[in-house]
């Protein structure tokens, strides 16, 4: 079977198991915006959640992507992987709970710091049992668990938000229950037991994983800080309302992440598998360049379609500040989109153990978001907050997109990443008159339907080539890659 046929059909199997999961999850933004009491309570569960993904890698030392860069590798024994893994992963646990206390100091959290700190450990416990499954190739497992994980959740948020009405609670607790009921489930089932034992402990290898993980806890902090800051921002310079609707406001742009996290799963471990190839150059160009399609294409989807997806992902009757969410959304498309981008770079740093490139290239996208979130929101309000996300993840674009072909150099079409820009960008612009308060609402009122469709068949026609020619390799060539 060639590379672009396994990648295809890899990436089939984790749609299969990410995408019904994942919509169960996106639905989940309609149940919370309606059962909790307003958008500041939203916007305190957005606090948790985002404190508890921060926690995460500082927790398991990321010790995850090391569990799938060296897993996967075959110059490298799994038992040692694995418990090299574990063993840093309890570390990291036992720290957490000394030190858990000082969550008391920040005060939106202080209610729920012993189901935060549930909340972590039951999160990192889950993605070492699901990485290592990946990492020995299960990815089938891997899927199932995807559905059965997202399942039990959204079951879970409904007995104990929507009928037993615990608000933040019972979401904390319905995090704890699917992820703790995962990782045991996957433990079992992929028998992950017999691959642990502290005599498979290899010090050498564990100094390497380290050196490799070590520099991705600053880098996934940071791309939070990135994503976050805004919020922390509105709130503090415009309010809580607006905070709490901009949170709302940014699910909807994770369809396309939903889209990205699906093929990077896959990619990762063609990526890693052909890493001493001679033809890898080719191959990470031609699937870059039908990756940029298909996204530009499902980012000029959702915009098209932004107005739509709000109305049915966000209920407007628990507090109406909702109802303006949709105006937020679009130019987020864009910013999502530059970072599914740049996550595709960041596998190249993967691949190659280059993770410290990850850290500083990182690192400028959370300074440029920080000084334009404290310089543009007093302005601009909650546009200002937007414009800097955009600009943040543009500028890491730009930087990622030199620095990491030094390491495996390929083609990249900067025409068809300029011109798809800028269509979505005019499509922001037609949304932006679908507001009945716009002064130009009701010259715009009849033909935004119509621009949106012709800007969109205009993105599927200047992609349609690179997603031709990859079907092509995937349907016709057997043999050679």
């Amino acid at each position: 079977m060639n590379k672009y046929k396994t990648l295809a059909l890899n990436t089939v199997v984790f749609a299969i198991g990410s995408f019904g999961s994942k919509i169960l999850a996106f639905l989940l933004t309609h149940l919370y915006t309606k059962f909790f009491s307003s958008a500041p309570v939203f916007n305190t569960k957005e606090i948790l959640e985002t404190c508890a993904n921060m926690l995460i890698p500082l927790v398991s030392m990321s010790i995850a992507d090391a569990i799938i860069r060296y897993g996967l590798d075959k110059n490298y024994e799994q038992k040692s992987v694995f418990s090299n893994a574990v063993v840093i992963m309890m570390t990291g646990s036992i720290g957490f709970l000394i030190l858990s206390p000082l969550l008391l100091f920040y005060s939106d959290i202080r209610p729920h710091v012993f189901l935060l700190v549930g909340f972590v450990l039951c999160s990192c416990f889950r993605q070492l049992s699901a990485q290592f499954a990946r990492a020995r190739g299960m990815v089938k497992l891997f899927a199932a668990d995807g559905i059965i994980c997202t399942l039990m959740f959204f079951l879970a948020n409904v007995i104990l938000v929507a009928i037993l009405r615990l608000g933040i609670t019972g979401f904390m607790l319905s995090n704890m229950f699917a992820d703790l009921v995962s990782g045991i489930g996957v433990w079992c089932i992929a028998k992950h037991g017999k691959f642990f034992s502290f005599k498979y402990i290899d010090k050498e290898l564990l100094e390497t994983m380290l050196r490799f993980s070590l520099p991705l806890i600053p880098t996934a902090e940071l791309w939070l800080i990135t994503g976050f800051s805004d919020r922390i921002f509105v709130k503090a310079i415009v309010n809580g309302t607006e905070a709490g609707v901009y949170g709302a406001a940014t699910k909807i742009p994770n369809l396309l992440a939903m889209v990205s996290t699906i093929f990077y799963q896959a990619w990762n471990m063609s990526a890693i598998a052909e890493n001493d190839s001679d033809t890898k150059s080719k191959f990470y160009a031609q699937v870059y360049d039908a990756y940029q399609a298909l996204l530009a294409l499902a980012a000029g989807g959702i915009i098209a379609f932004d107005k739509i997806f709000s109305a049915l992902l966000i209920d407007t009757e628990t507090d109406p500040a909702y109802a303006h969410a949709y105006l937020y959304t679009p130019v987020l498309v864009i910013a999502v989109l530059m970072m599914c981008f740049n996550q595709f770079f960041s596998s190249i740093y993967t691949v190659t153990k280059h993770t410290r490139n990850s850290f500083w290239t990182s690192l400028v996208a959370a300074v440029v978001n920080l000084v334009l979130n404290a310089v543009l929101i007093p302005v601009y309000a909650v546009q200002g907050a937007i414009i800097a996300t955009f600009a943040s993840y543009f500028v890491c674009y730009v930087i990622r997109l030199f620095d990491a072909r030094r390491y495996v150099p390929f083609r990249v079409s900067n025409l068809r990443t300029v011109f798809n820009i800028v269509i979505l960008f005019l499509m922001c612009n037609a949304v932006s008159h679908t507001d009945p308060a716009s002064a130009s609402y009701a010259q715009w009122k009849g033909i935004v339907p119509i621009v949106l469709t012709v800007e969109l068949l205009a993105l599927a026609a200047f992609n349609f080539k690179p997603l031709l020619a990859t079907a092509n390799k995937i349907l016709r060539r057997k043999k050679k890659a």
